[in-house]
């Protein structure tokens, strides 16, 4: 369902859109923070609209970053299950890429990260605070290993699901 005035973004794969991904994550805030904050978990500060890395300012408030609370919360913005024969085999190597990517990816944006690994039943979970992360690391995943790549963003979960195997 459409919310008229909504923000949408497309997710895509190639020229193809694959689904419609909608700006509603409870856990951002509706309205601008006051500036300067900074996050007493990861240190993040929230400085000209955005969190970013960088020295707290003078007299910042102290307020959770997006990212931390829903660590807190255990409520996950994306997942990516990885099943296959393929992935036992190229275990290292692919926890690698995932690692260096989300390393690159959290530089620049304090909110990209991995939340957790769960490993069940013939399949890796890894969890994200940030579903463009986990897009991104399906992305990476099918560029580098080719295999099938599913996205599903699903209304009711509010969250992106991305499935990879080979």
């Amino acid at each position: 369902m459409n919310n008229p005035g909504s923000k949408t973004d497309y997710l895509r794969q190639g020229n193809h859109r694959l689904l419609k991904e909608r700006e509603h994550d409870p856990y951002h805030s509706k309205r601008k923070l006051k500036e300067p904050a900074v996050c007493p978990e990861c240190g993040a500060i929230y400085h000209k609209g955005r969190w970013q890395w960088g020295d707290a300012l003078a007299g910042a408030q102290e307020t959770r970053c997006p990212a931390c609370r829903r660590m807190a919360d255990r409520v996950p913005a994306a997942f990516l299950s990885i099943r296959g024969d393929f992935y036992p085999r190229h275990r290292a190597e692919i926890e690698a890429l995932i690692r260096n990517l989300e390393e690159r990816e959290k530089q620049e944006h304090p909110l990209k990260r991995i939340m957790a690994v769960e490993e069940k039943e013939g399949e890796v979970l890894y969890s994200f605070t940030d579903a463009h992360l986990a897009r991104g690391v399906g992305e990476a995943l099918h560029n580098a290993y080719e295999g099938e790549l599913e996205y599903r963003y699903t209304d009711e979960d509010i969250l992106l699901r991305v499935r990879w195997q080979r």
